[in-house]
């Protein structure tokens, strides 16, 4: 059986894929196909959210890095560096591509993009020329963002489009929301699920045309079955990319009959 080259090795699906010589990489660690560069935030991370490890079915590592989360928002370039050594990190412990736990890690898409070489997703924002793809032209995407002043012509440029099509809603200032975005250690959970699923329930009745929706958030997927039950819209977000990026880099040997 014809062996996996260096860097796609240990892949193993049955077990006569054992018998053969293996060199190993030098880490202490293997198995993680996912990398994820996370903020350091206390606030309760419930399943669905991209920081709650227990979101999917296949390993990942997180990577930390520590600093005002209004930095990354802004696209502070003195955080350039310590997001880059993060990602080069997870690279050399052997992850397959590398996402960033907030949409506004799209700052620093062609940087971390560039700094390594393994494929790079850091922000949700990234499926945007996907999702135009998809829809008719005539059809708009509403973004559901934490900083939505922040979503700018220059945001976007780095994850690959621009403002056409977009109607951005900034869910940041919604009081159940505080307890993500202030760092707080009590969320009322359903009181987020309630004001998320009217805000784009209200926001689809006034805006007819729209076709899909964007969390740009990371702690948002929680809510994306709620969003799309009362739009009735294909809903995207972080996890919505990560599943497809995982099974890209690691894809799977099919089993059936025909």
């Amino acid at each position: 059986m014809e062996r996996m080259n260096e860097k796609w090795q240990g892949r193993l699906e049955h077990p006569e894929d054992l018998d053969g010589v293996y060199t190993t990489p030098a880490r202490f660690t293997a198995g993680f196909a996912i990398g994820i560069i996370a903020v350091h935030l206390i606030y309760p991370k419930l399943p669905g959210n991209v920081a709650n490890a227990t979101t999917y079915p296949f390993p990942v590592l997180y990577e930390e890095v520590d600093f005002e989360i209004e930095r990354l928002f802004e696209g502070d370039p003195s955080i350039k560096m310590t997001i880059i050594e993060a990602a080069r990190k997870l690279e050399r412990q052997g992850v397959r591509a590398i996402i960033g736990a907030c949409g506004y890690f799209a700052h620093f898409q062609e940087d971390v993009r560039d700094a390594v070489d393994v494929p790079v997703f850091l922000s949700s924002l990234c499926q945007l020329p996907l999702i135009k793809t998809g829809l008719s032209a005539k059809k708009r995407i509403a973004v559901l963002a934490a900083s939505g002043d922040n979503i700018n012509e220059e945001l976007l440029k780095k994850a690959g489009t621009d403002g056409s099509r977009l109607i951005v809603r900034n869910i940041g200032s919604l009081e159940s929301f505080s307890a993500i975005r202030y760092g707080r250690t009590t969320l009322d959970n359903g009181a987020l699920r309630r004001e998320l699923c009217r805000v784009a329930k209200t926001l689809v009745s006034e805006n007819p045309d729209i076709g899909a929706i964007l969390l740009e958030c990371s702690d948002l997927p929680p809510y994306a079955r709620d969003i799309q039950a009362v739009t009735g819209l294909p809903v995207f977000d972080f996890n919505s990319m990560i599943d497809m990026v995982y099974h890209a880099v690691v894809q799977k040997t099919y089993y059936g009959y025909f």
